[in-house]
Parts: structure tokens; sequence; C-alpha cells
């Protein structure tokens, strides 16, 4: 802060970042701020939190869904075998009488659908699509993490130091209040100055609490993304001098950001699944041809030695056709809903895209004014400081009272919080712009 006061005359190019377009943010954009303690909590994080955790399975479970409807690409084999006791009635074999027999049997079934119009194969892309959105959800799940953590820290360093502005503020009031009241028992200066300076340092006392509390929800947030309980661990104590901020900032492309950003690419994959619900209704209005063969030996109880001698074969070769007729309408209705649902997500994504470019295009607003404030704040700060050396040695000349002091010493104290919230600002800013570029993949 104070070299911030020592300069004459600040300007935007102190504090200005240069913008990088079409350069590639870097991997784990969060190391660009240069913080030992940061990289370490985003690590615990990243290996610790339980939403990051519940991603990973979901996206385990659904490659494995892949895996499975994949399989009806191939033939079905089923291994069989049984034994039993069997009568037939007399009116089934009409002259012959068989008496009841047992038997053994074992063999092996073939079922196969033949895929002539795409279904299976529309039903395994769905599945691929649905798991890249899973995917998709990962990436997300750890950007919000990372970033999550990035500004809970950034808020925790903030509010340090704010804190520690106002105590000065509040040391430089207690200071003053003393000095008014040397005074008034000097009798330089009236009762109503002295309770002027007692009411000052009780409304600047307010500030402290929202502060603390600040604070506190700040790290317990921290703690919790960690995958503790604030009870188990504490987060390390950041300090704004501790983030390095980054001058320049690459800044994706449009046609780079739709590659990016976790948002995009789910929005992208729940697309592709529309396209391949609609190929799923339409297979279900055509005939499905199902073919299946099956071989078994059999034997009587008695012969049972001889269950696997050729004499003992039996097979079968079926085919079988399946077409709608009257259905209600359901299978039509359906395709119409399938299409209806690829419009929406069409839509969808196309929204996504917009408010993508919005998010990039607000954060680079913003921190285009964050220069132009700090700055500023930067020269309030300069010039209270100025007022106050003015001050101090006009009152040490006798030309003012100690209460233009104790004004020149307070707008010095407010100037240096602003600063202070200002710059935090900046930090904010900077990593808003890498969560809406889309961070870094895993």
């Amino acid at each position: 802060m104070a070299a911030g006061a020592e300069q004459d005359a600040p300007n935007a190019s102190d504090f200005g970042q240069r913008i990088l377009l079409g350069a590639t943010p870097a991997a784990d954009w969060w190391k660009l701020f240069q913080s030992q303690p940061l990289d370490e909590v985003i690590r615990r994080a990243a290996s610790n939190n339980h939403t990051l955790a519940a991603a990973f399975a979901t996206l385990a479970e659904s490659q494995e869904l892949v895996a499975a409807q994949s399989g009806a690409r191939y033939p079905q084999v089923s291994l069989d075998a049984g034994a039993g006791r069997q009568k037939y009635g007399k009116q089934f074999l009409g002259p012959l009488s068989v008496p009841p027999f047992s038997y053994l049997a074992v063999g092996a079934t073939v079922n196969y659908t033949l895929d002539y119009t795409g279904g299976t194969a529309r039903s395994v892309e769905q599945r691929q699509a649905l798991a890249q959105y899973q995917q998709s959800e990962v990436e997300a799940a750890y950007l919000t993490l990372t970033g999550n953590v990035a500004l809970q820290a950034m808020i925790i360093a903030s509010t340090r130091a704010q804190l520690q502005a106002v105590s000065e503020l509040l040391a430089e009031d207690r200071d003053n209040l003393n000095l008014v009241r040397t005074a008034f028992q000097n009798g330089s200066v009236s009762k109503t100055d002295v309770l002027t300076a007692d009411s000052q340092l009780a409304s600047d006392e307010t500030l402290l609490p929202p502060l603390y509390h600040q604070l506190a929800v700040a790290r317990h947030a921290l703690t919790v993304l960690v995958g503790q309980t604030p009870a188990d661990w504490s987060p390390p104590d950041f300090e704004l001098g501790q983030f390095n901020l980054p001058r320049e900032l690459p800044v994706s492309l449009p046609s780079e950001l739709v590659h990016r950003r976790p948002d995009i690419l789910a929005a992208e994959a729940q697309l592709h699944a529309a396209t391949a619900a609609v190929g799923i209704a339409t297979s279900n209005l055509y005939p499905q041809i199902t073919l299946t063969a099956s071989g078994s030996q059999q034997a009587l109880p008695a012969s049972a030695w001889h269950l696997f001698d050729r004499s003992g074969t039996a097979w079968s070769l079926i085919s079988g056709l399946t077409a709608p007729i009257f259905d209600g309408g359901t299978l039509r209705a359906d395709r119409r809903a399938a299409i209806e649902e690829l419009h929406a997500s069409a839509e969808r994504y196309q929204q996504t895209v917009l408010e993508s470019f919005g998010q990039v295009a607000d954060v680079l607003d913003a921190l285009s004014q964050d220069a132009g404030n700090l700055t500023a704040q930067a020269r309030a700060l300069a010039a209270a400081q100025s007022s106050l050396e003015l001050s101090r040695e006009s009152y040490g000349a006798g030309n003012t009272g100690i209460l233009q002091v104790l004004d020149a010493q307070r707008q010095r104290q407010q100037a240096q919080l602003g600063f202070v919230r200002a710059q935090a600002q900046q930090y904010l800013d900077t990593t808003q712009l890498f969560l809406a570029l889309g961070g870094s993949g895993l």
C-alpha cells in the first residue's frame, strides 16, 4: 500500500493488464499468481473434494454403460442346461403312447438382431455422447473447484488486508480521541470536539464485525472445498502480497472458446445425444429381424453316457420378424418428441455459447475498469498522504487546529481502505476471467 501512496502521479499503466488475444491460457491457470500456498490448497482440494469424486464416479458409470450398450452389436450367446421329467397327454400324440420319461440336455443358443436400420448403432452413439457429457461435467466440476478455491483464498487475503486497514484506522481514531481529550483539558477545544472524536471511533468500530464474519465464512467455505470440517483443518492465512497479478492475460478467440469451456462442451454432447435419439426413434418404425440358432445334446438318464454322442445332437435355426402395424401412434409420436428435443438441445447449445461470450466480455470490461479504479484510488491515497503531512506541518506551526489533523488522518486511512478493496477486486476479476475462458482440462 505504501508504495502506491508514494507515487506522485500514478497512472493506469502502473496497474493495467495487457490482453493477448488468440493466446492459449496456461494449463494450470492459478499458477500465474505464483502463490505456493494456493497451489498446495488446490492440490489438496483436487484430491479430497467429494463433489469432484462423485463426478468421476458418474463418469465411470457412463463409460461402463457405453460398454454395456456396445455389446448389443454382437451376437448374444448363452449356455443352456437342464434336466427334467415329462409326460405327454394321450390327446397330444394320438394313438402313440409314451410313458413318463426323464431327460438330460446341454447346449448353446445364439441370438442376433440385424441392425439394418442402424438403431443399435445409434443407441451406442447416444451412450457415447452421454459419456462425453459426463466428461464435460467432470471438467466443469474441476474448473468450479479450482476457481472457488482461488476466489476464497483471495477473499481471505482481501478481508485480512481490510481488517489491517480498519485496525490502523481505529488506532488513529484512538490516538485522535486521546489528543482531543488532552486539548480539551488544556482548554483549546470544546466538549463537542471530544464527543465528535468519540463518536467517530464508535462508528468505525462497527466496520470490524462484518469483516470478521466475512473472513470466517471464506475460511469455512475453503475448508469444505478441501473435504474437511472447520474443526479438523484451517486454511493458510493468505496475504495479498503473496499473489502476483498477471500483467499479460491470454484470451482465447471465440472459435477456440467453444472447445475449451466445459459448459459448451456439455451442451454439445447433449445435442449429439439428441440427434442419436432421433435415429433410434426412426429405427423403431421399421421391422426388427432376429436370428436365433441353438444346438444341444440330449439323452435319457439311462443312456447318459451317450449325452455327447452324435446321435444325441439336436439343433434349430429360426428367423423372426416383428413389424409394427398398429400401436396407437406411439412410435411416430416418440419420433416427433425426439425431433423436438433435438430442436430444444440446439437452442440450449446456442444460448450457452452466447452466454459464455457475454461472460468473457463482462469480465474483460470489469478488468479494464479495475485498472482505472485502482489508479484513482492510488491517486486518492497519495493525495490524502500529502494532505496529512501538510496538516501536521501546519499544526506544528500553529496555523491549524488538531481537528484538521485528525480529519486528514482519517481521510488517509479511508483512502488506504479503498485502495485495498480496489486491489482485491482486480485479483478477483482476473480469476473470473480465467474461469470464463474455461480454465484447463484435467
